[in-house]
């Protein structure tokens, strides 16, 4: 969250990827540090899956997350 923050000051777009079990941290950090950034959540766990399936889950999220980027 701290890396979205920094790259907000310096005008640059950044959307905050985690795992769902992430979610309501995400929130509770956002609030700390007075930054509403867009958010996308992917499915959990990470830690254990393969390549194939790293990629698939990126590629799943991919849309949503240049939407995040390009939108309003």
């Amino acid at each position: 969250m701290h890396d979205i923050s920094d790259l907000e000051r310096r005008g640059l777009p950044g959307v905050f990827v985690a795992s769902e079990p992430f979610r309501d941290g995400a929130q509770v950090q956002s609030d700390a540090l007075g930054l509403d950034t867009a958010r996308v959540f992917v499915d959990h766990p990470i830690q254990d899956r393969t390549e194939d399936e790293m990629r698939a889950l990126a590629e799943a999220a991919f849309d949503e997350i240049v939407a995040c980027i390009t939108g309003p």
